[in-house]
């Protein structure tokens, strides 16, 4: 029931998470149900890195800071954003979107090139180590998410990026380094006023939420501004007291249709209004592991492990044609499960855990 989950945003660990060999320790499985709980219950949870990884960020959403402030106010043409679903995999350096009043530089391997192409502009620092520290991390999650699902180890590794990448081969995950509502780039006459549930006037997109097609995504800003709708449907902030080592990980949509619909993607906005004295706007590094190009997503996993699959999830999905549906095609609300929480201390173990239509 829901008086049995967690009372907040449930925090972990990213080195409890770590799978070692032979039976999973107390510490594992402790790890694992917060995680779960907290993604049933909030769509979201919070990791703590290293503090040697924590350092790594700062110094990046630094950086971050700097090269967006010497971007013009008023971006070429060529560089607007256009969210072609087309080119989901293919994204790579500066874009701008006016309308959302956000700027995004994409570091994807193989593609964005590792060193500085021009005198004149450098790209955020760090990138590529940012880019292997999330994505391990992401990995780890997405194992943890397995083992709650009684999931054999590593079931989605033939539709992951191959570790390292081949000759010649182009990520499909993506680092994003996003600036929202930096003062001087002209985006601002593209937002509105929205009163929040608790009275507070929040200045959001013209988008109600967004919903990643990742399989999992995790973000660090450098001020709060994340929010995600929780199992009531209420917005929560989720990133209004991160320490400095601390992380956000959520869900998205290729999760939610490789596990039949048993893990339910976040759906999230940035309030873009709480920026009064910044002379950068709200930076934030987004890394996304993405599903690759050519393959399927399938529920086999799901159904070997003994979960119900219903009909919409029954048939293979190729993953460039998922990319390019529409949300409302591959969101059905209604169909959201809802879950029974089990006591942290009594682990993780999928038999704990009832899923049932709304």
């Amino acid at each position: 029931m829901a008086g049995n989950g967690l009372p907040a945003l449930g925090r972990v660990k990213l080195s409890d998470l770590v799978p070692l060999e032979g039976l999973p320790s107390d510490s594992y499985k402790l790890s694992v149900s917060t995680l779960s709980q907290s993604l049933a219950q909030y769509s979201a949870a919070i990791i703590q890195l290293s503090t040697s990884d924590g350092a790594l960020l700062r110094s990046s959403l630094e950086s971050a800071r700097l090269y967006f402030q010497h971007k013009p106010s008023y971006p070429s043409a060529d560089v607007i954003h256009s969210d072609d679903s087309r080119e989901w995999c293919k994204t790579s350096g500066y874009h701008a979107d006016p309308q959302q009043w956000q700027e995004t530089y994409d570091f994807r391997p193989g593609l964005t090139p590792s060193e500085p192409t021009s005198d004149i502009e450098f790209p955020p620092a760090g990138l590529s180590d940012i880019f292997s520290l999330l994505g391990r991390a992401a990995r780890d999650i997405l194992d943890a998410i397995s083992f709650y699902l009684n999931l054999r180890s590593s079931p989605f590794t033939e539709i992951l990026d191959n570790v390292p990448l081949r000759n010649r081969e182009i990520s499909s995950s993506v680092l994003s380094v996003c600036c929202h509502a930096r003062p001087s780039f002209q985006g601002a006459q593209h937002h509105g006023l929205t009163t929040q549930e608790d009275g507070q006037l929040g200045m959001f997109s013209d988008h109600e939420h967004q919903v990643d097609r990742s399989l999992v995504t995790i973000v660090k800003s450098d001020r709060p501004g994340l929010h995600v709708r929780d199992f009531h449907g209420h917005w929560v902030l989720v990133d209004g007291d991160l320490g400095p080592q601390e992380a956000i990980v959520y869900p998205g949509l290729a999760l939610y249709q490789a596990t039949a619909g048993y893990i339910s993607p976040a759906l999230h906005r940035t309030d873009i209004g709480n920026q009064q004295g910044s002379m950068y706007g709200r930076c934030s590094l987004s890394f996304k592991l993405m599903p690759k190009s050519m393959t399927n997503l399938n529920c086999t996993e799901m159904r070997a492990a003994g979960h119900g699959v219903e009909a919409q999830f029954q048939l293979p999905v190729p993953v460039d044609d998922f990319m390019q549906r529409s949300t409302d095609q591959l969101l059905n609300r209604s169909n959201f499960p809802t879950f029974n929480f089990p006591t942290v201390q009594d682990g993780p173990w999928i038999d704990e855990m009832l899923v049932q239509d709304l």
